[in-house]
């Protein structure tokens, strides 16, 4: 898998962009401010999305309550394409957020996927991982071990 890690934006606060929550209702990140978040936007139509979401399950697995990982969808038809494909996955923690709006690739200037965003539990910017990861090595740990730092 090929990443770039930036640290360009560490420190922002997290975005005021509304999506949604698995099984309706709107939210916003700072809903989660208090533990460290992983924010991943990612489609069903991305090769390199689709083949990091196991290690994003395992990372969130493994993580249990200590963080959140939130795999938010920016497929435009939503829950019609998102639902179906976690249900064929069956990922064993993952769930379906979305965002068929693109309000969070917006406000983070995306121009790739998969784009992952790492918040401290302050809900402060660690570091952004542009295209596909391993989430269950130890560099992934390390970027979750400097936003549970922030604490």
């Amino acid at each position: 898998m090929s990443y770039i890690v930036d640290r360009s934006h560490a420190g922002e606060a997290m975005p005021d962009a509304v999506f949604t929550l698995p099984g309706g209702g709107d939210t916003v990140l700072s809903d989660f401010i208090g533990k460290p978040t992983l924010v991943n936007l990612w489609a069903t139509w991305c090769a390199p999305c689709i083949a990091e979401m196991p290690t994003l399950d395992a990372l969130a697995e493994r993580e249990g309550e200590n963080a959140h990982v939130l795999t938010i969808s920016q497929d435009m038809t939503g829950a019609e394409a998102v639902v179906p494909f976690f249900d064929k996955q069956g990922y064993k923690t993952l769930r379906p957020y979305l965002d068929p709006d693109n309000a969070l690739a917006s406000a983070f200037a995306v121009q790739t996927l998969p784009m992952t965003v790492i918040y401290g539990a302050d809900g402060r910017e660690v570091a952004r991982v542009t295209g596909a990861m391993s989430w269950d090595g130890d560099r992934a740990a390390g970027l979750l071990d400097e936003a549970d730092a922030t604490q």
